[in-house]
């Protein structure tokens, strides 16, 4: 079975641009008629993303990228995720009595990495000043946009919350959420958007914007202070990879979840999938196990490599992959899924750039929750994330709260490659369901031979180590019932981007330079090119 959203892939070769919101699409692809890379693309889409999507994404939030430089074939990484301020104290939280972080707590809240990610990128690799990059964004802010469907419908999800401080009426209209098609303006935000473009990341971390959330926060009861985001700068890191079955996976590397999306396809490496059949109840069970013991190994020891040693090599071995695989049955389900031993959960944008040259970004923005933590630092409108939630509040966890550590992250970019050439930019947001739809998406296209979009429109499945797996409506009939019977607790729900997940997929012909691009059919996607 095999779900027609009635969504052509969209063909171009001159470049492309791939997000959640037509507008967002549209102002990347604006920036690159005008002469801008794949980079300075993603950048201005991501910054529109902040107006038109705010409550998935925005300045107080955090930030990873994958870049992939045509001209030397190379991929770079990027980590612009938030550090834990210096006052943090995991003691301080446990006397509480707290066992974990409470999501919509001041605690909850880690240095915003957002713009600094903006910046680092257009400083590394872009060809356009950051304020060029940035006016699409500050222009619908100030002068206003019809609000999208499926975001208009979510903004209603979150109206209580905002409302609970009155900061947060700066990010509603009159009071309420925007009805689809209401024109919305953010005259707060578009301040705030028109100081980063004309400061740069000064503004944000070491000007008036970080003194107010500073203040912002600690009166709410919080940690952070100036010198915490004075002190916050993000970091070019290693990107990680494997093979499977021919075709290069990229991610980023801890304290971001793309090691679970690796070890997952390392397992799923030794199986026949199109043997067992598309959409089979067969293919569904093998692939649900070797993403939940991704995750039992994930929950143990992704971490700060900064503050933790993470056996990330070993994890990604042959001999590892090996070894957990032979955990998996065929007929039943794995009952209690343990992590094994080495040697020695929300709302996010994803989008997707690939310019003409061959160049390409994927890039992942995110607040976690719906508007964060729900605390918008006044006359700013910035939505400050709930990152820091993701900490252990386990002393001996590697994931353990400590003053400057990053939190485990569970938004994650992805490419892939093939014999050194580009062939994929692409990424699921959803919380914890990231990993599961690059595992998901890399299979229908790699074992079934799925053009982007019918691997998009694929019915999806979402596992957990504590709470089952849930299974699209879309599923084809006797799927659920025979996973039942091998042992897997089952819940079949309507589609739906914010459980199943919500992809952007661009693949690129290195042959004929085509670029074929496809978007997400449970949002309000759109995937643009020229």
């Amino acid at each position: 079975m095999q779900f027609n959203s009635r969504r052509s892939n969209v063909k171009a070769r001159n470049g492309m641009v791939a997000t959640s919101q037509p507008l967002a699409a549209m102002a990347g692809l604006r920036i690159m008629l005008q002469g801008g890379n794949a980079v300075d693309a993603a950048v201005a889409a991501a910054a529109t993303l902040n107006v038109v999507e705010p409550e998935s994404t925005g300045m107080g939030g955090d930030l990873f990228a994958l870049v992939w430089t045509a001209k030397d074939k190379k991929m770079w990484s990027l980590n612009a995720s938030g550090r834990a301020p210096a006052a943090a104290s995991l003691e301080q939280l446990r006397k509480r009595g707290w066992t974990a972080i409470p999501d919509d707590s001041s605690f909850s809240i880690t240095v915003p990495g957002t713009v600094s990610g903006w910046e680092a990128l257009s400083k590394r690799f872009g060809s356009m000043p950051l304020n060029e990059l940035l006016s699409p964004a500050i222009e619908y802010a100030q002068k206003g946009y019809p609000a999208s469907e499926v975001i208009a419908g979510r903004w209603v999800e979150s109206v209580e919350k905002l409302k609970a401080r009155p900061s947060g009426t700066e990010l509603l209209v009159n009071g309420r959420a925007p009805r689809p098609g209401q024109v919305v303006k953010l005259a707060e935000l578009g301040k705030s958007l028109k100081a980063v473009a004309e400061g740069g990341s000064e503004a944000f971390y070491k000007g008036p914007l970080a003194i107010k959330i500073a203040k912002a926060v600690q009166e709410a009861g919080g940690w952070m202070a100036a010198e915490d985001l004075a002190r916050h700068e993000a970091t070019w890191v290693e990107p990680i990879s494997t093979d499977y079955k021919g075709v290069k996976c990229w991610e980023c590397p801890p304290n971001d979840q793309g090691l679970n999306a690796l070890m997952a396809l390392g397992l799923a490496r030794g199986f026949d999938f199109k043997a067992m059949g598309f959409q089979t109840a067969d293919t569904y069970h093998h692939l649900i196990e070797c993403m939940r013991l991704a995750f039992a190994d994930g929950a143990r020891y992704i971490a700060d490599p900064a503050f933790a040693k993470v056996p990330t090599k070993q994890l990604l071995s042959y001999a590892y992959a090996d070894k957990r695989r032979k955990l998996i049955r065929r007929d039943a389900a794995i009952e209690h899924v343990v992590h094994g031993e080495v040697p020695g959960n929300p709302d996010t944008v994803y989008l997707s750039a690939v310019d003409g040259k061959g160049n390409a970004c994927s890039l992942i923005n995110s607040l976690f929750f719906s508007f964060g933590s729900g605390l918008v630092v006044p006359g700013t409108g910035i939505a400050l994330h709930n990152r820091g939630s993701l900490f252990s509040l386990d002393p001996d966890h590697p994931n353990a709260l400590a003053p400057g550590k990053r939190p485990f992250h569970t938004i994650i970019p992805g490419m892939a490659t093939r014999n050194d050439e580009l062939w994929l930019c692409y990424g699921v947001m959803g919380g914890m369901q990231q990993a599961q739809g690059h595992l998901q998406v890399m299979v229908n296209m790699v074992d079934f031979g799925l053009g982007p979009q019918e691997a998009l429109n694929a019915p999806r499945f979402k596992t957990s180590l504590d709470q089952g797996t849930n299974l699209e409506s879309l599923t084809p009939p006797g799927v659920a019932d025979e996973l039942v019977r091998r042992g897997h607790w089952i819940a079949v729900l309507p589609p739906d981007g914010l459980t199943f997940g919500s992809g952007q997929v661009i693949e690129r012909d290195p042959e004929t330079e085509v670029l074929t691009g496809a978007s997400e059919p449970r949002t309000d996607g759109a995937a643009v090119g020229w």
